[in-house]
């Protein structure tokens, strides 16, 4: 059967960096956890939001990882420096949660916070 991991959590981004990182995406299509990606059916205010979200196999870890660690390294597009922007939650059937921290050009993974523990039930 697989061991799965529940991946969600979302990416901020300006308008520039929303569309490099849809490209990201896009070249990464595999037709089926790629329907995890979602945005906004209209954009609100400043800033842009991608939201993922979806049970993937342990397998796909280095497909969704290398996606965030494209989109973290997109530099900033406009004069107020700002950089991609995120937080996701991987709880492995296994290994337990682990938070994915997307900030300062950087993936950052660190083993989940017990306040998250409330989400694994």
């Amino acid at each position: 059967m697989g061991i799965y991991v529940s991946v969600r959590g979302w990416l901020e981004c300006d308008e520039k960096q929303l569309v490099a990182a849809q490209e990201i995406i896009s070249a990464h299509e595999d037709g089926h956890y790629s329907h995890g990606w979602g945005a906004p059916r209209r954009h609100i205010n400043w800033t842009h939001y991608l939201f993922y979200g979806a049970d993937i196999r342990d397998s796909a870890l280095d497909w969704i990882l290398g996606q965030l660690g494209e989109s973290a390294g997109l530099p900033a597009f406009d004069d107020d420096g700002d950089r991609v922007k995120g937080l996701f939650l991987a709880r492995h059937e296994v290994d337990g949660t682990a938070e994915w921290r997307i900030g300062e050009g950087e993936l950052r993974v660190s083993p989940g916070d017990i306040r998250h523990a409330y989400l694994d039930g």
